[in-house]
């Protein structure tokens, strides 16, 4: 019996201790938190989607009292409550140049080759597991929505031709599609550099055009006939480079035989 009492002594007595190290450290250590925290971050979309790179609206809400990111970096709310907590913080509003979800691939029902009739659960991750979903290129998109699905912002809708469509007036840029996507197809790109390579094929000549019609068939002409450094070909396909100085313009294009690279002024299949 006096063993259990000196026992449940010796842990309260420990309990009090910690008990007391806890109140000064926290009454000494801590941090007092900014209040406009709080007010900065009800004024936030709530979404908590990401988009200006930082994991919540939480986490954007404390950057952006400590004056380490613009308010503009929200790409998901309106351009006056921007200004309202450019107001409130005393900070300019920013700028950021817009990205939005690109598709990098045009074969859709009319030009992608089918080899088989994929009857199984409508979804692209399953049937990217089970054979592809029945179309010949193993590089294509899939046309079963899973990104349409994930979009949180109603951006992305599938259209006749089984290809998703992104009204970049409502993409926030969120990544959400480019996380769904089981063969990594979207990619977020500024708005304001049109030139798209929709083809992930790595093959050349009739071997690609034998998949889809629209395949890249790395003849190379667009590498030939851009600015300097703007294109270059990796693995049979041209890849852009959108930090290169030049932007290039629409006749990089002209001479592409299948159009696999495309010169897109609003919505991908739009223009």
């Amino acid at each position: 019996m006096g063993e259990i009492a000196i026992a449940a002594g010796v842990m309260g007595g420990l309990g009090v201790l910690f008990g007391s190290v806890l109140a000064v450290s926290y009454r000494y250590l801590r941090v007092p938190e900014d209040p406009r925290i709080a007010t900065v971050e009800e004024m936030l979309p709530g979404t908590n989607c990401g988009a200006c790179g930082s994991p919540g609206c939480r986490a954007f809400a404390e950057r952006l009292t400590a004056g380490d990111a613009a308010p503009a970096a929200c790409t998901v709310s309106s351009p006056d409550g921007i200004a309202e907590i450019a107001e409130l913080l005393g900070v300019s509003a920013g700028s950021i140049v817009k990205k939005v979800a690109r598709l990098h691939c045009a074969g859709g029902r009319a030009q992608a080759k089918q080899i088989a009739e994929y009857e199984g659960f409508e979804s692209c991750a399953a049937a990217a597991l089970t054979g592809g979903g029945g179309k010949g290129c193993s590089w294509g998109c899939l046309g079963l929505a899973d990104c349409e699905r994930s979009c949180t912002f109603d951006a992305i809708h599938m259209s006749a031709n089984g290809l998703p469509v992104v009204d970049v007036d409502k993409c926030t840029a969120c990544n959400d599609c480019v996380v769904a996507c089981p063969r990594d197809l979207f990619e977020l790109l500024p708005l304001d550099k049109p030139l798209l390579v929709q083809c992930r094929v790595p093959l050349a000549g009739a071997q690609a055009r034998a998949l889809c019609s629209v395949a890249c068939d790395a003849c190379e002409k667009c590498a030939l006939d851009a600015p300097k450094g703007l294109v270059r070909m990796e693995n049979n396909l041209p890849v852009v480079d959108y930090e290169a100085e030049e932007r290039g313009g629409p006749d990089v294009t002209f001479r592409c035989p299948t159009r696999a690279i495309r010169w897109v002024k609003h919505n991908q299949f739009e223009s």
